[in-house]
């Protein structure tokens, strides 16, 4: 029987710390190695850990990240593949982005990798839209787009987390608006886009779940595609795909965010009005799954060939 392989979560009480270690609860095939909370902090002890496990998933704020890796870099041989679910090294040089789905090779990519870049949640559902319209020809790569999300508010870390559990936080409200948000780089490098998006995300009263939009005037856009064109196109690009299915819209023009919750999966709908030749692709997906501890998990079984 082949030994477990073996994998330490750094920051593993966190939110997607803990739902990783959820999702891999019970595997007979990896062992998950912790640290006591007196040595989370402890340079040495963590460098005995780092160079005894497979891997490292690293679950931290993002100066905290560039600290641990620092420290792996110091171990040579001895140093763990690592997947870091922080900001700090998604569009690093020498770093995988960890979309499996994002291109033919991406998941070959992963599995061969000693670095990856697990995605930000508003970045998978941004890219998911993105790549394949970009790729085609039918958004192009100058374009000036605008994308809209709302994510339960899970995504917002401790504090908001409280806020809203405690009935202090507002119903609804938009943020980032000085229009700085971290996940523009990445949506950026990976959704193939030579101007900055305009990208406006907000917050709902629900724990997980998220939708991104992407709104489209089809007379603008090079061949003037019908709504027909861009569903064909996603349809190609994730032909085949495990994860990513494109769905036909539901009816009555509503769609909400929930639906995925608690899993690894993403869907993409394209809702058009012809007549106006207007459309909006919308990519629905569970901010604590596909777009964070579910992508984590779908990565290292990939860079640990589980």
């Amino acid at each position: 029987m082949t030994a477990p392989k073996r994998i330490f979560i750094d920051g593993e009480a966190g939110t997607t710390g803990l739902q990783i270690r959820e999702r891999l609860d019970g595997r007979a095939d990896v062992a998950l190695v912790s640290i006591s909370a007196d040595d989370r902090k402890n340079p040495a002890a963590k460098a005995g850990i780092f160079e005894n496990v497979d891997l490292v998933v690293l679950c931290l704020p993002d100066d905290a990240a560039k600290e641990s890796v620092a420290l792996a870099d110091t171990l040579g041989d001895k140093a763990p593949k690592i997947l870091d679910a922080s900001t700090a090294h998604r569009v690093a040089p020498g770093w995988t982005y960890g979309f499996p789905e994002l291109c033919a090779g991406q998941a070959d990519a992963i599995k061969a990798a000693s670095r990856v870049g697990n995605p930000g949640c508003y970045a998978t559902g941004a890219i998911a839209m993105l790549r394949p319209l970009v790729d085609a020809g039918l958004v192009a790569v100058d374009a000036t787009c605008a994308i809209h999300a709302v994510s339960g508010y899970s995504g917002g870390g401790k504090a908001m987390i409280a806020a809203y559990e405690a009935g202090q936080a507002a119903p609804f409200e938009l943020y980032a608006l000085g229009l700085e948000h971290k996940h523009i780089p990445e949506i950026m490098a990976y959704g193939r886009l030579a101007a900055r998006p305009l990208f406006v995300p907000s917050v709902g009263n629900f724990r997980q779940g998220m939708l991104v939009s992407l709104p489209l005037a089809l007379e603008s856009l090079p061949g003037k595609p019908t709504a027909a064109d861009l569903e064909a196109a996603l349809q190609s690009h994730y032909a085949g795909a495990k994860y990513v299915r494109v769905m036909a819209p539901e009816p009555g023009g509503k769609l909400e965010p929930q639906a995925l919750n608690n899993t690894n999966d993403l869907e993409i709908r394209v809702y058009a009005n012809e007549a106006h030749r207007q459309a909006v692709v919308v990519a629905k997906l569970d901010n604590l799954g596909k777009g964070a501890s579910g992508a984590a998990v779908q990565n290292l079984e990939l860079m640990l060939g589980l």
